[in-house]
């Protein structure tokens, strides 16, 4: 069994706007969602900008005792579901048990891991929360979801670091093909923006330093410092095609390709030559049927760290050849949000699904100074209209996982 699967239904929580449209239209704009951070007070990390959600009130998705009982990640993750599953129209039209849950996180409930830790050290165990545990576990979006509309198929989450969102998304699209389910609801949530969290990357000299937000988020750029620190969620609807036509489902898109490997390199490094993350591209073409010639948008993984960017260059050029590799148009929606960790791959597949919907490559925000051994067209500074017959989506977590999505357009019947 082999059966196509279609995008029904979108939804976005993002630093550049909540809502898929929102979402869209800042980054084809290419607004910057990089500030100082306010979540807390920066002033004893290095750090002091973040890609953070503005606006975001739970109170619209969730009942006060409710939201109060989920970690900013799980709220996240429900919001967007809640614009997919809705623009998706499929309640009511599933048996359950055939409906399932695919949403991802790289490291869970991080801000209540935080504040409850800080509660046993000032005022003692007692004091501990009695959700503390369910609001950490990285299975709970997507439980929360199941939850939510009652889809009683398979809940499980993906926690594979940076990559977790499209992992999700590319796990579904297999359950759905070989007959295990017929709707998935698929991505992933992050809220990573806590002083722990962000002194931890910044240990790790992960983090970009910078002060100013158009000096931060530097994909490509040879001035890059390291990543910005993001939040977020990305949800999609994921659908047997057969069903989805029969229902009369606006199809937003049809999801063609998954690769998927691990670089057994090292804990926090990508392969410098970028072999790893290229099997991942190579297998997604393959399952797309990929023909050299086809014009290709690629949302790269795109961090802004001096190691990635180059391996991931490399591991186009390898995936491609060098020709085709200098024909791609490329960008790194990452220069806009910051990086959502395990919620990026889900938003940058929206993206993806976008640009093919309205011929734009969304741009490389502040991408002046391109690093010499990042040697191929990563859209700079403003979107560019194409018409493309193929997006790809990169995505690459710390401990080797690389995954990468290809998406085509709404199938022609």
């Amino acid at each position: 069994m082999n059966r196509r699967v279609v995008i029904t239904g979108m939804g976005a929580v993002t630093p550049v706007g909540i809502g898929v449209e929102v979402f869209w239209n800042s980054l084809k704009e290419g607004k910057c969602g990089v500030d100082k951070i306010e979540r807390f007070d920066p002033v004893n990390v290095k750090s002091s900008l973040s890609g953070e959600v503005k606006d975001f009130d739970p109170l619209k998705y969730q009942e006060v005792k409710e939201a109060s009982h989920t970690d900013r990640c799980g709220q996240f993750a429900l919001a967007a579901a809640i614009e997919a599953v809705e623009q998706s129209g499929v309640v009511g039209t599933v048996d359950p048990f055939r409906a399932a849950v695919y949403v991802g996180t790289g490291i869970g409930g991080f801000e209540t891991t935080e504040s409850n830790c800080r509660k046993l050290v000032e005022k003692g165990a007692r004091r501990i929360s009695p959700f503390f545990i369910p609001m950490i576990i990285a299975n709970m979006p997507a439980g929360s979801i199941a939850i939510k509309y009652g889809f009683q198929g398979q809940a499980t989450p993906a926690v594979t670091a940076c990559a977790s969102g499209s992992n999700a998304i590319g796990e579904a699209v297999r359950a759905i093909r070989h007959g295990y389910a017929d709707v998935i609801v698929a991505g992933g949530g992050e809220a990573p923006i806590t002083e722990a969290s962000v002194a931890g990357f910044n240990a790790m000299k992960a983090l970009c330093a910078a002060e100013d937000p158009k000096l931060a988020s530097l994909p490509f750029d040879k001035r890059r410092g390291g990543f910005v620190i993001a939040e977020g969620a990305g949800i999609l609807v994921l659908e047997e095609l057969e069903r989805a036509v029969k229902r009369g489902a606006k199809i937003y898109g049809e999801i063609v390709g998954y690769g998927a490997t691990c670089d057994a390199y090292h804990m926090t490094a990508p392969r410098p030559d970028g072999a790893g993350a290229a099997q991942a591209v190579v297998e997604a073409l393959q399952e797309a049927n990929y023909r050299p010639g086809e014009r290709v948008y690629v949302n790269a993984h795109g961090t802004g760290t001096a190691l990635n960017d180059i391996a991931e260059t490399k591991a186009l050029k390898i995936a491609f050849g060098e020709d085709e590799a200098r024909k791609l148009t490329i960008s790194s929606t990452k220069s806009e949000t910051g990086h959502m960790l395990g919620a990026a791959g889900a938003v940058e597949a929206i993206a993806c699904a976008l640009a093919l919907r309205d011929n734009i490559a969304p741009p490389t925000i502040n991408l002046l100074e391109p690093d010499p051994e990042c040697d191929l067209d990563y859209v700079p500074l403003t979107a560019r209209e194409g018409e493309f017959d193929l997006a790809i989506s990169n995505s690459f977590g710390f401990g080797g996982h690389n995954a990468c999505l290809a998406i085509r357009r709404p199938p022609q019947l």
